[in-house]
C-alpha cells in the first residue's frame, strides 16, 4: 500500500501577540511573530480508495502502540476533506497521529498537524499544488494553519493570513506547559480582552527581538488559568523572563547561550508541579517539509 511516513508537525511560539482591532464579523486583527521550534507531533499516511478518510491516534504510552479511532471532526480530517473538495481528488487516506505536543497550550499543534496533512497529501495524491494554493485552502481551517504552510518563520498580520518571512537568530528556548489548559475561544470572547494595541512595524521588532512587545491574551488567560502566572514565576527563579505563547497555557523563555548548560541542568533537576511539561528547544529556520509545495512567494 502506498504511504508516506514520519511526517513531522512542528510547534510554534508567538514571540509577541498584539490584538489591534475586532472586526464586525467577530474576527480579530493581530500582529505577531510566529517562530517554529523543534518539538513535533508525527504523522503517517496510507493511501485509501474512494475518498475514504480515517484518523487514528497512535498512543506512545504502550509498547504495542495501541491505536484508537478519534473523532472525525479534527483538523487533520478537515484538512483532508478541504483538499478533496478543492481539487476533486478521488483518493482517500488513513492518518496516524503520534501526539507529542500538549493541547490547549498555544503551541499550534492542531494547526501544524493540519498543515502537515495538506503538505503530505499534496505529495501522496500527486496534486502538485503550489504553496499559495494550499494556503488558500487552509485559511478557513484556522488562523495558524497558513503559517505552517508558509515554510519559514513569519511576521504575521491580519487574521493570521498576511505573512512576511523573517530571519531569526538560532537560540535555545524553554517551554513550560501547566497542567491546566485554556480555551482560545473563551479568551477571545472575554470582555476584558485588550483589542486596541497600537500597530507596530517589523523594524520595531527587529531592533530588539528579545522581549519585544507583549501578549494581549495573557492577562485574560492568567485570570482563567492561574497556573500560567505560577509557571512564569517558576522560570523567573532561574533568571528567565517568561511570557505566554498564543492563547496559552504554555509559557516560554529564551535561555542565554552563555549560561545554557548551567541553566538547563538546574531546570531539569528542579521539581515543578505534577503534570507540568518542560521542554528545551531550538527554533527552526524552515518547516521540515516545506519542499513538498512549490514556492511562489
Amino acid at each position: 500500500m502506498q504511504s508516506i511516513n514520519d511526517v513531522l508537525a512542528p510547534a510554534k511560539l508567538n514571540l509577541f501577540l498584539h490584538i489591534n482591532e475586532r472586526r464586525e464579523d467577530g474576527y480579530h486583527l493581530l500582529q505577531s511573530v510566529f517562530m517554529m521550534i523543534d518539538w513535533y507531533d508525527k504523522l503517517d499516511f496510507e493511501l485509501l480508495p474512494k475518498q475514504q478518510i480515517e484518523r487514528i491516534d497512535v498512543s506512545t504510552q504502550s509498547e504495542n502502540h495501541q491505536k484508537n479511532a478519534l473523532p472525525a471532526n479534527d483538523l487533520c480530517v478537515k484538512a483532508a476533506r478541504a483538499l478533496q473538495k478543492a481539487t476533486g481528488c478521488e483518493h482517500g487516506v488513513r492518518i496516524f497521529l503520534e501526539k507529542n505536543l500538549p493541547q490547549e497550550a498555544g503551541l499550534g499543534g492542531g494547526s501544524s498537524n493540519a498543515a502537515s496533512t495538506l503538505l503530505a497529501l499534496n505529495k501522496l495524491w500527486n496534486l502538485n499544488l503550489s504553496r499559495q494554493k494550499l494556503i488558500e485552502i487552509a485559511v478557513p481551517l484556522g488562523a495558524d494553519v497558513p503559517f505552517f504552510l508558509f515554510g519559514s518563520n513569519a511576521w504575521v498580520e491580519g487574521i493570521g493570513e498576511k505573512l512576511e518571512p523573517i530571519k531569526l537568530d538560532s537560540r535555545h528556548w524553554v517551554i513550560l506547559k501547566p497542567l491546566q489548559g485554556v480555551s482560545t475561544q473563551q479568551i477571545f470572547q472575554d470582555s476584558g480582552l485588550q483589542r486596541n494595541t497600537k500597530t507596530v512595524t517589523i523594524f520595531d521588532f527587529a531592533a530588539r527581538p528579545l522581549g519585544f512587545g507583549h501578549n494581549d491574551l495573557q492577562p485574560v488567560a492568567q485570570r482563567l488559568c492561574p497556573e500560567i502566572l505560577q509557571a512564569i514565576s517558576w522560570l523567573k527563579g532561574f533568571g528567565l523572563n517568561a511570557r505566554m505563547t498564543g492563547s496559552g497555557s504554555a509559557v516560554f523563555a529564551n535561555i542565554p547561550e552563555v549560561d545554557f548548560g548551567q541553566v538547563v541542568s538546574k531546570l531539569e533537576s528542579t521539581p515543578h508541579q505534577n503534570g507540568w511539561q518542560l521542554k528545551v528547544c531550538k527554533n527552526l529556520d524552515v518547516h521540515p517539509f516545506a519542499g513538498w509545495a512549490s514556492s511562489d512567494r
